[in-house]
């Protein structure tokens, strides 16, 4: 109120001017969370936190059985990234309808594809792994599944989940095998029949890959090879002693697998040991062939070798050729102690490394 000079009150001029400080502050914060907003763009989904983890020596996010793909936040857009592997424990999952096409071309059986919902055979088809362990990861692939029953089923048996398992194409009947191998926690991969060196000499068997033969032929070699059983997780080049290096060798017919592999969200297992990661698609190389010599000192000798490189490199991956007697015992008796050595032991869906790059001797790995 005014005094009779027209002077308004002390009082009441204080407290217009608090009002209008109020005022100036709301519209401000308005101001400022309405440019926050626009920055923001539209609201988007809310995805937790991935934690990181050692795979393959190279730091990634794990996946999981329940959400396969990373998701990135970065101004509300979300950013899928293929995985590979599963953390969750138990028996393989037997084969899913969802994840197999025909065979074009009127021939018979079932190839691997990616299911319309994204999920792929090198997840669903992984043995469980605890990603969250920091210990050096250390695998084996055991080859030559199927083509003595006998020591096959041994081998399941005796050795555990963690140890992978590579099926021969030629093996017949090995439904049982592989179910009672999934039931065990077993990830298996599918061998191809690649051409090797000697060959002639060396022959892996009909419908091999071979340098000389066009891409559709391989092409079609490469689907007999992958319709021969369901359920596994990629694929490995090594058929008995055999280890595909003139076809490995010869860029464009190799390419053309990877991308093919790749599409049909495959792991591949290299089975040549002075050779790293594999390009196109999730894969591995194997450091050591393990039972080559197959004697007793001989493979321990070897397991010690691939126990050290894993503790150098982070992770280290082994190749045994044939489930002998003498192999399967060693190993058994290998894994028996690796905790206790500071090791985890890996299947290969946990080593595969992500496609990035062409391959790199093993000698350079670290330059």
């Amino acid at each position: 109120m005014a005094d009779r000079n027209g002077r308004r009150n002390p009082r009441e001029r204080a407290g217009w001017r608090w009002l209008g400080v109020f005022w100036l502050t709301v519209l401000s914060l308005m101001a400022a969370g309405g440019g926050v907003l626009e920055w923001l763009g539209p609201p988007g989904a809310v995805v937790a936190k991935p934690q990181a983890s050692a795979r393959g020596g190279v730091t990634q996010t794990p996946a999981t059985q329940d959400a396969r793909t990373v998701v990135v936040v970065a101004r509300a857009v979300l950013v899928p990234r293929v995985v590979s592997g599963r953390d969750t424990p138990g028996p393989v999952a037997d084969p899913d309808p969802a994840l197999l096409e025909p065979v074009s071309g009127g021939a018979t059986g079932q190839l691997p594809r990616i299911a319309s919902d994204g999920r792929t055979a090198m997840q669903v088809y992984a043995a469980g792994f605890d990603y969250s362990s920091r210990r050096p990861r250390v695998g084996l692939l055991l080859a030559g599944i199927g083509m003595n029953e006998a020591e096959s089923h041994a081998a399941i048996r005796a050795l555990p989940g963690g140890i992978s398992l590579a099926v021969s194409p030629y093996a017949a009947n090995v439904s049982r095998l592989l179910a009672t191998a999934r039931a065990s926690g077993h990830e298996y991969l599918i061998a191809l029949p690649l051409e090797p060196a000697g060959f002639p000499l060396n022959d892996p068997g009909p419908a091999t890959l071979l340098t000389s033969a066009s891409l559709a032929v391989n092409a079609q070699n490469l689907h007999w090879a992958l319709s021969r059983i369901q359920g596994y997780a990629g694929a490995a080049g090594v058929i008995g002693t055999m280890r595909g290096e003139r076809f490995a060798a010869m860029s464009d017919q190799m390419d053309a697998v990877l991308s093919e592999l790749a599409g049909r969200g495959l792991i591949y297992v290299d089975p040549r040991e002075e050779w790293g990661p594999v390009a196109k698609t999730w894969g591995r190389h194997a450091e050591l062939v393990i039972d080559d010599p197959a004697s007793r000192e001989a493979i321990d000798a070897k397991l010690a070798e691939l126990e050290q490189l894993a503790k150098d490199h982070g992770s280290a991956l082994g190749l045994v050729m044939r489930p002998t007697p003498v192999a399967v015992a060693r190993i058994a008796a290998w894994t028996n102690g690796l905790a206790d050595r500071g090791l985890a032991l890996a299947p290969v869906s946990a080593l595969a490394v992500a496609p990035a790059g062409p391959p790199v001797k093993l000698s350079e790995r670290d330059k």
